[in-house]
């Protein structure tokens, strides 16, 4: 008695070893052949095995459809799948453009070639000891050329086979005159070949066709080859119809995480800023890293960076929520630690689950001083100007959304020169190592880099950041990645300049004295009208509501920025005055002359700003 083989991925049945020659040699570990012969009928276990082969092939077929993510894995697993255990070639034909959820497919009906499949014959190298042809999947020849497009005329030959659903064979009567419509008017199947033409539908609509082929020396399609086709088929457009939809999404929630991202960063003073964000690895992973830089009154800007927990839309929107609130807090100038205090409390009317990491520190180029508040999140690294990487001190904190805890800040120098790093678990955490291994890492790469400048210069900030994200092996894109980097240039005390004025009527014509002084000594004498017009509006606003001495600071750097302070909360706005109006016309004359200006609300009072380019 013959012993029943086992078909399964890698071995063929006994009825199909006559068709050895059509196997691939890359495709060994494909699924069993699928019998098809003709001839006298077979006894009846010779019928059940067949049968059962066959089931096994659609199983395993299907399996192998069902792996693939995207639209692109699903059709590449159809063909792999029936060349040539099932047919000698495949055309794959979609809908141009694939429909999405219960949106309306666009008119025409146009379906696009996605992808062809065929078995070719290939001689055998010598050195393996083989005289005859060997099979080879030949992914860019079909047996027959084929449009690329086909518009699909309604009540036409193809429209009909699409809409019942079924497959056909091609010498039916309907396929017949349906694929050379499908193929092309001046294409049709080769004479001798058999062929079968399968619709794909998906949930809602048919968004394809499938042409399944054979060659005349291999047996027909059988009735039940049939039932073969419609299994493929279905699984198929589920599978695409699926990865449509998980595809939208993925791209949905990764642009809702890219426009919640700062299109640029600002150019405060004192300090230069890069940054960079790369998505995890699996694309359909969003994840809801973000950063942000933020300028503040007094020439000061606040960095931040931050990670929502967990991988999805939610995620995105939920970072977008916390980097709004973050954004409007520092308008506020409150300090670090009140505003994680403040971010906590919105995380916690988010949701009871919501939780995210937070480190936010404010730069002050003036004082050279950084000070920092932490939320659960992995700690800065400062690289100083001689090659020295520092993993800074601040305290870890618990995350924001525990709520009814405190958050602690420290102040720190931030000698100029000096660079800042702040960064995301994702760039030092992996399945391949823990944080701290990867914290110890990235200091190492800093330093390493720093020393290819030398001691006297520090490294490109661009290239910088390019350096320790080639730092990622190939298997390290676990988590999306957020980085700032700052590098910190200060302001130095000799192009400062800073007074107290009384809230009185002659703190006016004291400014314009102070400010005149202090331009010439900076040898910005021809700025001297300019800015003693201005600094005299500005004051003269400000010690009308002000009970409190007011402050006249004159920073140099590029520009020439003057600021007035006093404890008013008022915002000043600039209106149009009547030609009866004694006054009114200050801030006009400041929008005029300066090339910019503004006015920020303090927890103490005000700030109004203008600057003036040092060089006409």
């Amino acid at each position: 008695m013959t012993e029943q083989p086992t078909s399964h991925e890698g071995r063929q049945p006994l009825a199909a070893r006559s068709q050895e020659r059509t196997r691939p040699r890359a495709e060994a570990t494909g699924p069993s052949a699928v019998p098809s012969p003709s001839g006298p009928p077979q006894d009846l276990a010779g019928t059940a095995r067949r049968e059962g082969d066959r089931l096994r092939f659609v199983g395993a077929a299907t399996r192998r459809i069902a792996r693939g993510i995207d639209l692109d894995e699903i059709v590449l697993g159809l063909c792999r799948a029936t060349v040539p255990t099932f047919s000698d070639a495949i055309l794959v034909y979609l809908r141009d453009p694939l429909p999405v959820g219960d949106e309306r497919p666009i008119s025409p009906f146009v379906l696009r070639l996605r992808r062809t499949d065929r078995l070719r014959l290939a001689e055998e190298d010598a050195d393996l000891g083989s005289s005859g042809p060997i099979p080879v999947i030949d992914p860019h020849n079909d047996l027959t050329p084929a449009a690329e497009l086909c518009e699909v005329r309604s009540g036409g030959a193809l429209s009909e086979v699409l809409r019942g659903v079924r497959p056909v064979f091609g010498d039916s009567a309907a396929a017949r005159a349906a694929l050379p419509e499908l193929l092309g008017a001046d294409r049709t199947v080769p004479n001798g070949h058999r062929a079968i033409l399968a619709p794909l539908r998906g949930r809602r609509r048919v968004i394809g066709a499938a042409v399944f082929l054979r060659r005349p020396d291999r047996p027909a399609f059988e009735p039940n080859d049939l039932l073969v086709a419609a299994q493929l088929a279905t699984h198929t457009a589920l599978g695409i119809d699926k990865a449509v939809l998980y595809g939208r999404e993925a791209y949905i929630a990764d642009e809702l995480q890219r426009t919640m991202l700062p299109d640029s960063l600002p150019q405060p003073t004192g300090v230069r800023l890069a940054s960079r964000y790369l998505p995890a690895a699996e694309t359909a992973r969003v994840g809801g890293d973000w950063y942000d830089a933020i300028p503040l009154p007094g020439s000061r800007v606040a960095l931040v960076v931050g990670d929502v927990m967990g991988h999805s839309m939610t995620s995105a929107a939920i970072m977008g929520q916390l980097r709004t609130t973050a954004q409007t807090l520092a308008g506020l100038d409150l300090p670090p630690q009140e505003v994680l205090h403040h971010l906590d409390e919105q995380a916690q009317r988010l949701g009871t689950d919501r939780m995210a990491t937070c480190m936010y520190a404010v730069y002050d180029p003036v004082s050279h001083r950084i000070t920092i508040a932490n939320a659960g999140h992995p700690p800065p690294i400062l690289l100083h100007l001689g090659g020295r990487a520092e993993v800074l001190r601040v305290p870890p904190g618990a995350p924001i959304g525990v709520g009814g805890v405190d958050f602690e800040a420290v102040e720190l120098d931030a000698p100029a020169g000096a660079t800042l790093l702040l960064y995301t678990d994702g760039l030092v955490e992996s399945r391949l190592r823990d944080v701290w291994t990867g914290i110890e890492q990235l200091r190492e790469r800093l330093a390493a880099t720093a020393q290819l400048t030398g001691p006297d210069h520090s490294p490109p900030l661009e290239a910088l950041c390019d350096d320790v994200l080639d730092m990622l092996g190939p298997g390290d894109r676990d988590d999306d990645i957020a980085l700032l980097a700052a590098r910190f240039d200060g302001i130095a005390p000799s192009d400062v300049a800073y007074w107290f004025l009384e809230p009185e009527d002659a703190a006016p014509s004291r400014a314009r004295r102070l400010a005149r002084r202090a331009l010439a000594r900076w040898g910005l004498e021809e700025l001297s009208d300019s800015v003693e017009l201005l600094v005299s509006e500005v004051v003269t606003n400000a010690v009308r509501y002000a009970e409190r001495p007011v402050t006249l600071r004159l920073l140099r750097t590029d520009v020439l920025r003057c600021e007035v302070g006093d404890d008013s909360p008022q915002l000043p706005r600039q209106r149009r005055a009547r030609d009866t109006d004694e006054g009114g016309r200050g801030l006009f004359l400041v929008n005029r002359l300066a090339r910019r200006w503004g006015a920020t609300r303090l927890s103490t009072g005000k700030v109004v700003w203008f600057e003036l380019p040092t060089r006409t």
